[in-house]
């Protein structure tokens, strides 16, 4: 019922928009036209028939609303580039107004989606005070489903109300003592306060009884057999059976489901942000980048001069690093210390009180005026503002056995300021157990990256990420 109240609102919405456009456009409420009128209900046929196709019909329930405005702003465009088709088929494209086609297109689509950021307003508000809600039973072990609970908790805007959790312990083998399940509790055991059930089949007549609207099966791929065992045993029931697969100890990573050659695959370890994804962040890059060049520039010049005079060599300082998926590229810095060679395949980190650093230099590092030239490594495309710091070739080879997960840093493009460094992991890392938090705090930014981590980054470097304790 409502969702064809909302598919009658649509159509009513390209009529409200040809009538609007007409008015704008010749300042009178008289009739459309014929060809307007023919447009108008053609666009009305056609929404009433692609949006379904495009799923803007479908439960907003649990989704970004971003990409619900992207359905339906597709939806709306594609319908209008049908229009047009049909307009220049029919040879009547001169007759048509093209100011009164793009006010229609405007104000269709502005409609359309204002319509749609408000209902989803209301029903946030709404879910949130615990109506309009879905029941969830959940399935799996405790661990895993503390977690699913952890989330549900802090979304209620979703509208998703847990009731109970079955406990696949005694199916699996496994034993659920020390797993946070209060059995001492005189009503049974809990779990976050949920009843927890071990029988299948008083779990089955619970779901039944009370109605339960979803059962998730939050479970290893592994438990096949398992899987297969509810899907039979609800069989016959209206209930939604949703499968969240438990693969926390695969990868590092969030694991994305993507199509390949059409079949359904898992991400375990790939690069974890798809290039849509990615175009604020190169975008943000090259304009920062280039603004950066360009107000710096008296400082560069400054510290050239400086340089040349404080030391003999070059004013640069370049060194092979690796970038995103491990490509190697080479890395500007202002050089810090006096020239002179290592041994091959050996490399020694700056310690305090170094010889080889010059006055000038100990200040630049100690600022991070040194990394100011890797602006020009971003211009360039090879590093990002924001990212994982690149380590020189040696450390990567001595650390990537050492550390779980080292080289998954080299999954994006690597950054000149990061999530570690203002948490105070810069400078020189003389242990493993360093390099480890350094790690961590890496792959925490790769997995919960957005553009707006990027910008707190960006902004938090400002006050605390120059300057650092480790850094001489």
């Amino acid at each position: 019922m409502f969702r064809n109240t909302v598919r009658c609102l649509d159509a009513l919405f390209v009529i409200a928009g040809g009538l609007l456009a007409h008015w704008m456009r010749f300042s009178t409420p008289i009739a459309l036209p014929d060809i307007e009128r023919l447009l108008v209900a053609f666009n009305c046929i056609l929404v009433l028939l692609l949006f379904p196709g495009f799923g803007v019909y479908e439960t907003w329930r649990g989704k970004a609303l971003a990409p619900v405005l992207a359905r339906i702003a597709a939806a709306w465009l594609t319908v209008v580039a049908i229009a047009l088709v049909l307009a220049f088929t029919l040879h009547r494209a001169d007759t048509v107004s093209r100011l009164w086609f793009g006010y229609s297109t405007l104000i269709t689509g502005a409609l359309l989606i204002v319509t749609r950021c408000a209902m989803h307003v209301v029903l946030r508000s709404v879910r949130r005070r615990g109506m309009n809600a879905r029941t969830v039973a959940i399935v799996g072990a405790p661990g895993f489903a503390r977690m699913l609970l952890a989330h549900l908790e802090h979304a209620p805007q979703a509208g998703f109300r847990p009731v109970c959790f079955f406990d696949t312990g005694d199916m699996t083998g496994e034993n659920s003592i020390g797993t946070g399940i209060e059995d001492v509790n005189p009503h049974g055991a809990r779990l976050n306060r949920l009843p927890v059930l071990t029988d299948l089949n008083a779990f089955a007549a619970r779901v039944r009884d009370e109605r339960v609207n979803e059962v998730w099966l939050a479970l290893p791929l592994s438990q096949e057999h398992t899987i297969y065992r509810f899907t039979r045993m609800f069989r016959h029931d209206f209930v939604n059976l949703r499968f969240i697969p438990d693969v926390r100890g695969l990868s590092l990573f969030n694991h994305a489901l993507v199509d390949v050659v059409g079949l359904p695959t898992l991400n375990l370890s790939a690069t974890p942000l798809s290039p849509p994804q990615m175009w604020p962040k190169l975008l943000f890059d090259r304009l920062f980048a280039a603004f950066a060049l360009l107000v710096l520039s008296p400082v560069f010049v400054a510290l050239a001069i400086g340089i040349k005079l404080t030391s003999p060599g070059p004013v640069f300082f370049r060194q092979i690093r690796k970038g995103v998926d491990g490509q190697p590229f080479a890395i500007y810095k202002f050089r810090s210390m006096s020239v002179h060679r290592e041994a091959h395949g050996q490399l020694t980190q700056a310690t305090r009180n170094d010889s080889r650093v010059t006055k000038l230099g100990g200040f630049m590092r100690r600022t991070s005026l040194d990394e100011l030239p890797q602006f020009l490594n971003v211009l360039l495309g090879q590093m990002s503002v924001v990212g994982p710091r690149p380590h020189a070739l040696e450390h990567d080879d001595l650390y990537k056995d050492q550390v779980y997960g080292y080289m998954h840093r080299y999954r994006i493009k690597p950054g000149i300021t990061g999530w570690a460094q203002i948490n105070g992991y810069r400078g020189a890392t003389t242990k493993v157990e360093k390099m480890e938090a350094r790690v961590k705090f890496d792959l925490f930014y790769i997995q919960n990256w957005s553009f707006w981590f990027d910008m707190k980054i960006v902004f938090l470097t400002i006050f605390k990420g120059f300057i650092g304790r480790n850094a001489f």
